[in-house]
């Protein structure tokens, strides 16, 4: 039969001259069966999800309805930004090419019509008008269901302070991989990238802005008060914190009534106003850098990574190694990734095997997860108690959440050849991980 279907970005379904030839196309579904994934966002997919019965479904092709629903409203999202930049470039023509003139004219046409706030109204054309002109592969990629509003809004703000240019080299690097990232991995991403494609306006930029650090208290309705410090340098602040988490937790340790937060606060105001604590048995926190070899010594420029913060640029990382009192470090094969091998610079290290888990994954080994795994539990995959080996293959970190999901919630995981981890739901659903 001959595809009758339109380009999802050269003829939407409400220029067809004919509604009837939509009609004779339009696909059949079975109410109680799937197959949402083999039809692209738009006329067709709303048709075929307009007939769905959720209760007649099962609970995998619930799922799949539900993700078929989500790419259905991103592509109506893009339709909406799509319009809204038309809209503009109707009203820059009638004020002459004045960009503030019909910028301005545009969100007060939407407040009016769509009831928004004034912040809202700027906020959407805004957007558009980003997406539309500055970012236009992004557009095609909601229209298309691939990303949600979410991350389309990540990758707007986590580039707005770009060049053009630069932000779509960013763009092109990322967003192939962005429909399986969350909105937190994207930005932290994004950051990288960004650091990497103008090393010297990002250093730039860190100097601006920690130029305007500061403290500041705040009254709460409650009656407590907030202390805010703002625009701190990264790495100390995550030394600083790293100090209070470990005070909270020796505290932890013994009998004690109080949660890790009141713990921390707890610990954070005896430092200030005290200037020590009693479990206080070393002077500093520790921080934990990743880097790569030739940004170390000089040779590339590329963002290392700050565990607990994410990526930090490569001036900042080689100052804070080289003020590094005791180092951790991993070597990996350059083209594939494979750590060779793993060890600490230290009188006493961690144990080897916890360390060279830690050093294969960063992060919490649950898709999406971005704890760091210097605050993840170090899970046997294979249980412990059923015959599960204590090997680097066997372990992976886990934070204490996704760890749970393990146990409670019937999700069990694998680790693959390549590195990966491949999850599967209480339902059968798979999802990946990785590799790192």
């Amino acid at each position: 039969m001959l595809d009758m279907r339109p380009e999802l970005t050269d003829d939407p379904w409400w220029d067809w001259p004919d509604a009837s030839l939509a009609d004779a196309h339009r696909p059949v579904f079975d109410a109680s069966g799937g197959g949402f994934d083999d039809l692209p966002a738009g006329v067709f997919l709303a048709a075929g999800l307009a007939d769905v019965d959720f209760g007649r479904l099962s609970a995998v092709d619930r799922v799949e309805a539900v993700s078929a629903l989500q790419r259905l409203v991103s592509h109506y999202q893009a339709q909406l930004y799509a319009g809204v930049a038309s809209i503009y470039e109707y009203l820059e023509d009638d004020f002459d090419g004045d960009v503030e003139m019909a910028t301005g004219a545009t969100a007060a046409e939407l407040r009016a019509a769509l009831r928004l706030t004034r912040r809202a109204a700027d906020l959407t054309v805004d957007l558009a008008l980003a997406l539309v002109t500055r970012l236009p592969a992004v557009h095609r990629a909601l229209l298309s269901g691939a990303i949600d509003v979410a991350r389309t809004k990540t990758i707007v703000s986590g580039t707005e302070h770009l060049t053009e240019e630069a932000a779509q080299q960013v763009v092109d690097q990322v967003l192939a991989d962005a429909p399986r990232l969350t909105t937190g991995q994207l930005a932290a991403r994004l950051r990288r990238l960004c650091l990497e494609v103008d090393p010297d306006q990002a250093a730039e930029r860190l100097e601006r802005a920690t130029e305007q650090r500061r403290v500041e208290l705040r009254p709460d309705p409650a009656g407590t008060g907030h202390v805010f410090a703002f625009d701190l340098d990264p790495v100390r602040a995550s030394e600083a914190m790293s100090r209070v988490d470990r005070l909270a937790r020796s505290l932890k340790a013994s009998a004690e009534d109080r949660t890790m937060d009141q713990l921390r606060a707890d610990v954070f105001l005896d430092l200030l106003c005290d200037g020590g604590h009693r479990s206080d048995t070393a002077s500093t926190g520790t921080t934990h850098i990743t880097v790569d070899l030739e940004t170390l010594i000089g040779l590339e420029d590329r963002a290392g990574e700050l565990a607990g913060f994410g990526p930090i640029a490569a001036d900042l990382a080689r100052q804070a190694a080289l003020e590094s009192r005791r180092w951790e470090y991993s070597i990996r094969d350059g083209d594939t990734g494979d750590l060779i091998a793993a060890g600490a610079t230290r009188r006493r290290p961690t144990a080897g095997l916890q360390h060279a888990v830690r050093a294969t994954n960063p992060t919490c080994v649950f898709p999406g997860c971005r704890m760091p795994a210097t605050s993840c539990d170090l899970d046997h995959i294979d249980d412990y108690a059923a015959g599960g080996a204590t090997t680097t293959d066997n372990i992976a970190p886990a934070c204490r959440h996704d760890h749970t999901i393990k146990h409670q919630y019937g999700w069990r995981y694998a680790r693959l050849a390549d590195g990966s981890y491949q999850w599967t739901s209480r339902l059968g659903l798979k999802h990946s991980t990785g590799p790192p």
